[in-house]
C-alpha cells in the first residue's frame, strides 16, 4: 500500500484555500476514503490471490481464470480513484503557489523601483508627470489581512475548473468500476479459457465481507460527488447574491482656465448672486412673472463684464489678472 502522507500533507495545505462545501469535501476524502482504505480495506483484499481456487489442478489455469474474474484489484482500483480526483485539486494549489510567488515578485519589485525613486525622486517625478500616470493597475492581492484566498478572476476560474473535473473522474471511476465488476461479489465465477480443460468453478475468499467494503466506497463516492455539485450551485449562488459590481462615474471637470465659453458651459442659470462685489456676477433666467426687458439688458451688461475680466485684465472692482491673449 502506497504512504498517503505525502498525498495528505499536500490536500491539508489546499483545504485552507477551499470554501466551506470544499473543506467537507477534503475531510470525507481523508477519513471515509484514504483511512478506510489503508486501515481496513487492504486487510480484507491482503488474501484475494492465495483465497482464489479453482476444481481443478491443471497448471496455469486458476491464475488465467484469476485475471479474467479481477481485471484489476479493487484496492488498485480505488488508489486510482483517489489519485485522478485529487489531481485537480493539487493543481489548484499549485495555482495558489504560482500567484503567491508572482506577487511576491512584485513586491519586490516595487520595493526596488522606491528605492531607485528615491535616489532619483527629481527624474521619477519628471517621467510620470510625462506619462500622465498611464501605468498598469496593480492586482489585488491573492490573501486577505486572515491569510484567505480572494476567489476571484483567474484563480476563481482555477476552482471551478477544479470541481468540474472532479465531478467528471467521479462519475468516470462509477462507471468503470461497474462495468469491470459490478457492486457485489458471488460467491462462484465460471471460467473456461484456455489451459482450462473445460468449464471450471472458481471460488473467492470472503465475498460478502468484500461486498460491505465495496458498497461502502461506493457509497462514499457518491457522497463526494454530491458535495461537488452543491459546491457548484454555492458558488454560482454567492456570485449572483453580489451581483456585478456597480461602476462609479467620474464628474466631470471644468476647464482649468476659464474661456470665452465658460460662461455658457458651467455658469448655473437661476444661481443668486451671493456677493455685490463678486466679478461679472451670476445670471438668472427671467422668469415670467418680470419685465423682460429690464433682466436682459442687466445679463447683458453683466456678461460684457464677464468677458472683459478675462480677455483685457481689468474689472470695475481694481482686480487685474493676465489677459488670455497674453497668456
Amino acid at each position: 500500500m502506497a504512504d498517503w502522507n505525502l498525498l495528505g500533507k499536500l490536500l491539508e495545505a489546499a483545504q485552507t484555500h477551499s470554501t466551506v462545501v470544499g473543506k467537507v469535501w477534503l475531510t470525507v476524502l481523508f477519513i471515509f476514503r484514504i483511512l478506510v482504505l489503508g486501515a481496513a480495506a487492504e486487510n480484507v483484499w491482503g488474501d484475494e490471490s492465495s483465497g482464489f481456487t479453482c476444481d481443478t489442478k491443471q497448471p496455469g489455469c486458476q491464475n488465467v481464470c484469476y485475471d479474467r474474474t479481477f481485471p484489476i484489484s479493487h484496492i488498485r482500483f480505488w488508489v486510482l480513484q483517489i489519485i485522478f480526483v485529487s489531481t485537480p485539486t493539487l493543481i489548484y494549489l499549485g495555482h495558489i503557489l504560482h500567484l503567491m510567488r508572482m506577487e511576491e515578485k512584485e513586491t519586490q519589485k516595487e520595493k526596488d523601483r522606491e528605492e531607485e525613486q528615491a535616489l532619483h525622486s527629481e527624474k521619477q517625478e519628471l517621467l510620470a508627470a510625462e506619462g500622465g500616470g498611464g501605468g498598469k493597475a496593480k492586482k489585488a492581492p491573492v490573501k486577505d489581512g486572515q491569510g484567505r484566498v480572494h476567489l476571484q478572476g483567474e484563480l476563481l476560474r482555477t476552482y471551478v475548473f477544479n470541481i468540474i473535473f472532479k465531478t467528471l473522474f467521479e462519475v468516470g471511476f462509477l462507471v468503470a468500476q461497474y462495468l469491470l465488476y459490478g457492486f457485489q461479489l458471488k460467491d462462484m465465477y465460471t471460467c473456461d479459457h484456455w489451459p482450462c480443460p473445460n468449464m471450471v468453478n472458481c471460488y473467492i475468499s470472503r465475498p460478502t465481507e468484500k461486498t460491505i467494503f465495496i458498497l461502502f466506497m461506493l457509497v462514499m463516492a457518491c457522497v463526494s460527488l454530491l458535495l461537488n455539485l452543491v459546491e457548484i450551485c454555492h458558488l454560482g449562488f454567492t456570485k449572483f447574491r453580489k451581483g456585478p459590481r456597480p461602476k462609479n462615474a467620474e464628474p466631470s471637470e471644468a476647464p482649468a482656465v476659464p474661456n470665452d465659453n465658460y460662461y455658457m458651459a458651467y455658469a448655473p442659470w437661476g444661481a443668486e448672486n451671493k456677493s455685490a462685489s463678486d466679478t461679472g456676477g451670476t445670471f438668472e433666467r427671467p422668469a415670467e412673472n418680470k419685465r423682460g426687458n429690464s433682466n436682459k439688458k442687466t445679463r447683458d451688461d453683466d456678461l460684457k463684464k464677464f468677458v472683459s475680466y478675462f480677455k483685457n485684465g481689468e474689472d470695475t472692482t481694481g482686480h487685474t489678472h493676465i489677459p488670455i491673449a497674453q497668456r
